[in-house]
């Protein structure tokens, strides 16, 4: 056979032939391969009025003052026990929203797609998403997605926005809480950031942790109706209960105190952190909230909380403390021994890709 001429032309068409079972450059081209996937993954995953409008934005009936957020899922893997990156994408927008008192209303989603990925995998977290946004209570109107070369996306990342109406009396913040405050937590700490680091590791654990990816407006809703006057709300995602407490001392100027005793913690997650050389109060939540309310009312917030399948395993575990002239605001830890002990912020990353 004679050798191939060295300046012969090859050409390769990025257009599959079909439909196709993989993600394709040609899927983020804007041609008929495009809308093919847009048809067939989302306005048919979807399938809200403003999708079916085919127009670039959404456009939303509003009164009063409104919350507005946005965050990006770069999780990895995608799917894990509890939930995928679809269902956490929702969630977290929504729960972002939440923590500022406000009902979610609309969400807006934005993929950043890796060639090669399975349409059956986008079909699946497409499918994810809209089961979330019905449970939540919330509209996906709107969306954009990109096409990335093979090796530079990581299979999928999902970006979010999110707009809510502000149902909150008062704002709710770090600026809001006052010594005497209460310290509650809505359950247990630390099964997400377990759970994705145990699938992702190929660690079997006699008990399976599962991501506590949940939504949390439910159990604000029901707070803000009881009449309790909520002062700080804030979800324990990355940097967990531990980087939570530490904003809200930095940004209030109180310091606060803990009683590590009174922290929820699940046999198995506590079991797992301890093989791993992990602080459970570092670990990240996708279901779970801290909620600071005037101490007196704790009991009554505790109440409300527990009647909510969210923050059924709401407890209190520390107070909001008075400033001292000339010292810097800390959180402390009261151990069961005892002792005492600074809970700092993390100088690196813990665990990182947990959302």
């Amino acid at each position: 056979m004679p050798d191939e001429p060295k300046n012969s032309l090859q050409l390769n068409c990025p257009v599959p032939f079909g439909p196709g079972d993989k993600i394709v450059m040609a899927h983020g081209g804007g041609g008929t391969v495009m809308n093919d996937l847009i048809d067939r993954v989302f306005r048919k995953g979807f399938g809200t009025q403003s999708v079916e409008s085919r127009h670039d934005s959404a456009i939303l009936e509003a009164a009063g003052r409104l919350a507005f957020t946005t965050d990006s899922f770069v999780v990895q893997p995608i799917f894990f026990p509890g939930g995928d990156i679809g269902s956490l994408s929702v969630f977290g927008t929504v729960n972002d929203l939440a923590m500022a008192g406000a009902r979610p209303m609309a969400l807006s989603c934005a993929f950043i797609l890796e060639e090669g990925l399975p349409i059956q995998d986008l079909e699946r977290v497409v499918s994810s998403m809209r089961r979330t946004a019905d449970e939540a209570g919330v509209a996906l109107v709107t969306g954009d997605t990109k096409v990335v070369d093979k090796g530079k996306g990581d299979g999928m990342f999902v970006t979010t926005a999110g707009i809510g109406e502000v149902l909150a009396p008062h704002p709710i913040g770090p600026q809001a809480i006052r010594p005497g405050d209460a310290i509650l937590v809505s359950g247990d700490l630390g099964r997400h950031g377990v759970a994705i680091l145990a699938v992702r590791q190929g660690l079997a654990f006699e008990t399976e942790v599962v991501s506590d990816c949940a939504c949390l407006w439910p159990a604000v809703k029901a707070l803000l109706e009881s009449g309790v006057e909520v002062h700080g709300l804030r979800d324990l995602t990355r940097g967990g209960l531990a980087a939570t407490l530490n904003e809200f001392t930095r940004d209030s100027g109180f310091p606060l105190s803990v009683e590590e005793s009174l922290v929820p913690v699940s046999g198995p997650v506590r079991s797992s952190c301890e093989i791993l050389g992990l602080d459970p109060l570092y670990v990240a939540n996708e279901g779970r909230f801290a909620i600071f309310v005037p101490g007196d009312q704790s009991d009554r917030a505790l109440k409300v909380l527990r009647c909510i399948p969210v923050s059924s395993g709401a407890v209190r575990i520390g107070k909001v403390e008075t400033a001292i002239p000339g010292e810097s605001p800390r959180v402390t830890l009261h151990t069961p021994l005892g002792s005492e002990r600074y809970l700092d912020l993390l100088s690196g990353e813990q665990l990182p890709r947990i959302c």
